[in-house]
């Protein structure tokens, strides 16, 4: 009898740190999701600012239509990117496709100043210098949220690939998540706004 008691005391304690350790990747799990709503809000921020950008700057830019039209579909496609990434943050592939169109978005918007910098009476618009400092605040909000994103992608994918953690993310179907990254470490740098 007393063995049984045992035996039982012993299933019952695999039992509930087996259960500790599938509540702790769910936590985890949730902690990707919460980071990454803080990304949705930065980067639907950023995606807000840019028609108005780029309305500012039409007048004063009427030849350098195609270099718009490369911002608004870079914004549009990052806009889709975000969309499907806020579907499911846990998805690497949508994670992916987010980095690569937040990376085109950038580079669009970088071509996008350089060439303002050939408009003196557009650099010196009140419209364009406050929306060259809410988007370089807009920049700065979103790198601090991708890393606190990061951080908990690691954090959770961590928990999932140690042992025993791994047994029950396997037995539960707990898939890796992916880090958000911007395509080239140049095109993680903030555009450069100045005017």
């Amino acid at each position: 009898m007393t063995t049984f008691l045992v035996m039982l005391g012993i299933a019952a304690a695999i039992f509930m740190y087996g259960v500790a350790l599938y509540n702790n990747l769910v936590n985890q799990r949730n902690r990707v999701k919460n980071g990454f709503a803080q990304i949705d809000v930065q980067l639907t921020r950023r995606h807000d600012l840019i028609p108005n950008l780029v309305e500012a700057v039409k007048g004063y830019m009427a030849h350098e239509r195609e270099t718009l039209q490369e911002v608004i579909q870079a914004r549009n496609a990052a806009v889709s990117g975000l969309q499907n990434a806020a579907a499911d943050p846990a998805d690497p592939g949508a994670i992916k496709q987010l980095g690569a169109a937040e990376g085109a978005l950038n580079g669009a918007l970088g071509r996008l100043f350089a060439l303002a910098e050939a408009y003196p009476d557009l650099k010196a618009n009140q419209n364009m210098m406050q929306f060259q400092e809410e988007l370089s605040t807009t920049e700065n909000k979103v790198a601090f949220a991708r890393q606190a994103f990061n951080d908990a992608v690691m954090n959770y994918n961590n928990a999932r690939e140690n042992f025993p953690g791994s047994i029950v993310a396997n037995s539960f179907n707990f898939q890796a998540a992916e880090f958000l990254e911007i395509e080239a470490p140049k095109k993680r740098e903030v555009p450069k706004v100045s005017f």
